[in-house]
């Protein structure tokens, strides 16, 4: 048995070759033993594992984003069929496509959590500015590489999500139609504008995450980890670095005595991304992109959907001030943070306005995604018309009645036989269920989140389109 302790023997003497050969001990080790707060030991030592999660998942989605650029071929006449091979006949093609999908809504959560949790801790108080600053364009690289993906499907929801970014881009002053060039990558969407999100996706976007997670393992290491919050110990910059040094010199090894909950949180995540993609699967793309079918219905990733929202619920004329100036208030806001208040309090308990200030974007959001999710709209162009067996063999006083329908605005809201907004009733079959004085009623007077519209209509026109509308039998 002489050999079976010697083969045993075998990965010690590996590892110990390894060590000596490229001096881990005095670097990969020195760096994992750095002491952590005593604190971490208890129970609240599991809000400290979010950022470990969040490195997991990503480690996750370039092995699983390499995976799937092996068999991807990003070209237009190319694209969908590409995924569509790779969702239905290659090998493990659903699992590692499911994986790389639903790894970008986790990573979209956690980060967002990370985030919560430095936040209401303090912990991006002096002398952890810059940690914050850092997270905090990790942030807008994990929304850029979830709105980037989402392109590469090439599938109806990719190529009018990328004419809606287009659209809003151009609503900034000054550098507006330049934005739109960038993003499109000449005047119209097509195979550049393709190529572009592929490279940016694949290449830019991820060299710059790696460069931001260095940076940010950088400082975390070299400031510390911030220990848990107590009521009332405020941080004071002249006197807190010598506090936190006394701390350390009671502190824990962060590798292995908290190190353990960080990888049970990391398996855990990781863990329930791999059961999604192997019980629901690659997610199923939508009709190949079409730039002719306007009303195509389309829908962005559930993490974008409240935004989606937003646009669809403002008003025309207010489109401009909240397309442009919503995202810049919220980045400015989160970059302001650590510079105006980098001291003080940092217990949650002691901070209402920071709780109020993650509660009430929190259930806003949270709302329009339900709104999102629950309404169907469908951005409706200028120039929209009924299809033809809607409109031949009508009188004069029902042909009337279709060109308001039309140009009234009633078709922004209602479809008829597929043509039209989706945010109202289908009023394909409208008459078979009201007669003539209540859909003359619902017109005049509104209800259910439908203006009143008495004052825009003369009793000739109202007439004329609700005989239109008795017609849809």
């Amino acid at each position: 048995m002489s050999w079976l302790r010697a083969l045993g023997r075998i990965p010690g003497e590996i590892a110990s070759w390894l060590g000596e050969r490229f001096e881990l001990e005095d670097s990969v080790m020195a760096v994992l033993r750095h002491p952590v707060p005593r604190e971490l030991e208890r129970p609240i030592g599991w809000w400290y594992v979010l950022g470990s999660a969040t490195l997991a998942i990503f480690i996750m989605q370039v092995v699983t984003g390499v995976g799937l650029a092996m068999t991807y071929v990003p070209a237009p006449n190319s694209a969908y069929d590409s995924l569509q091979f790779i969702s239905h006949d290659a090998t493990l093609g659903a699992v590692v496509r499911g994986m790389h999908y639903f790894g970008a809504g986790a990573m979209v959560i956690l980060v967002l959590a990370h985030m919560t949790q430095v936040y209401l801790f303090g912990a991006f108080k002096f002398p952890r500015e810059a940690n914050w600053l850092t997270g905090s364009l990790l942030l807008l690289a994990t929304l850029a590489m979830a709105f980037t993906g989402q392109l590469l499907r090439w599938d109806q929801d990719a190529f009018w999500a990328v004419v809606v970014a287009a659209e809003q881009a151009a609503r900034a002053p000054l550098v507006g139609e330049w934005l739109t060039r960038l993003i499109v990558a000449g005047n119209n969407v097509g195979g550049a504008t393709l190529t572009r999100f592929y490279a940016t996706h694949v290449f830019l976007i991820p060299a710059a995450i790696f460069g931001l997670i260095g940076m940010h393992l950088y400082l975390v290491v070299k400031q510390g980890i911030s220990e848990p919050p107590v009521p009332g110990l405020a941080v004071d910059r002249p006197s807190y670095r010598a506090r936190y040094a006394e701390m350390l010199r009671r502190g824990i090894p962060f590798w292995p005595d908290s190190a353990w909950r960080d990888a049970v949180a990391a398996a855990l995540v990781v863990l329930a991304v791999v059961l999604l993609a192997a019980i629901v699967g690659a997610p199923n793309l939508s009709k190949p992109a079409d730039p002719t079918n306007v009303v195509a219905d389309p829908r962005p990733d559930w993490y974008f959907l409240g935004y989606f929202a937003i646009l669809a619920l403002i008003p025309p004329a207010t489109e401009a001030i909240v397309i442009v100036g919503l995202p810049l208030f919220a980045f400015t806001f989160l970059f302001l943070v650590p510079l105006l208040w980098p001291d003080g309090e940092r217990h949650w308990s002691r901070r209402p306005a920071a709780i109020a200030a993650v509660a009430l974007p929190f259930v806003a959001y949270a709302s329009l995604t339900v709104a999102g999710l629950e309404s169907p709209w469908v951005p409706k162009l200028e120039g929209g018309t009924l299809p033809p067996s809607v409109t031949q063999a009508l009188g004069d006083a029902e042909r009337r009645g279709a060109d308001l329908f039309v140009s009234k605005a009633c078709f922004a809201c209602h479809a008829i036989e597929g043509a039209g907004g989706r945010r109202g009733p289908d009023l394909t079959r409208v008459a078979s269920h009201l007669n003539r004085d209540e859909i003359t009623a619902r017109i005049a007077t509104g209800g259910g989140g439908m203006p009143a519209f008495a004052g825009s209509l003369t009793p000739s026109e109202l007439d004329d389109l609700v005989t239109f509308l008795v017609t849809r039998k």
